[in-house]
């Protein structure tokens, strides 16, 4: 599988998942963070690790999805009367506000293309709720943006999570007989 995406297919990408969970700039010269939140959003989140990932599917068509991005931010800058930035890709040269607008449109139910930007969207969306490209506990452990940010428990000294306190304020059930300290079935 041949994942390599240039620097400009990668900002690209970025600009989308920042669309989609927006989070502050990295430095000054950020041209994919549009700096629309602070903390860290999508990207600081791993979004593009996540997208790269071979188990997830999208890797061998990110570069596919970044041009179709581009191509779409040029159509919609001619629509709309903008002249995009030619020093950086088409996507990111938009205010963020013309990025909602275009996601907005992309992602709407009667697009032809919606599947393949759902699920960019939803890439960007895992990464920052879930951390899934990285262990839970390592996430955690690095400070991770989404999973601090919605105040996830860390685990146990042991690596385990345990819930002293049920969700319902009762056990859902009588833990069954044979079942080992682990919480393992016998």
């Amino acid at each position: 599988m041949d994942t390599t995406l240039t620097i400009d297919q990668v900002h690209t990408l970025e600009a989308f998942a920042d669309t989609i969970i927006p989070g502050e700039k990295r430095g000054p010269d950020d041209r994919a963070i549009a700096g629309a939140a602070t903390g860290g959003g999508a990207v600081a989140s791993g979004a593009i690790e996540l997208m790269l990932s071979p188990e997830g599917g999208l890797a061998d068509t990110l570069d596919s999805l970044a041009d179709g991005l581009n191509e779409h931010a040029r159509d919609y800058a001619a629509r709309v009367g903008l002249t995009p930035e030619p020093t950086v890709p088409p996507f990111v040269a938009m205010e963020f506000a013309d990025r909602i607008a275009l996601a907005r449109e992309l992602l709407d139910p009667g697009h032809p293309e919606r599947e393949l930007w759902v699920a960019l969207a939803m890439f960007s969306s895992m990464a920052w709720d879930t951390g899934a490209h990285m262990h839970t506990t390592d996430a955690l452990a690095a400070g991770h943006p989404g999973l601090t940010t919605m105040g996830f428990m860390p685990p146990d000294p042991d690596g385990l999570w345990r819930f002293p306190r049920f969700s319902y304020g009762r056990p859902l059930a009588a833990i069954h007989p044979r079942t080992t300290p682990r919480g393992d079935p016998q």
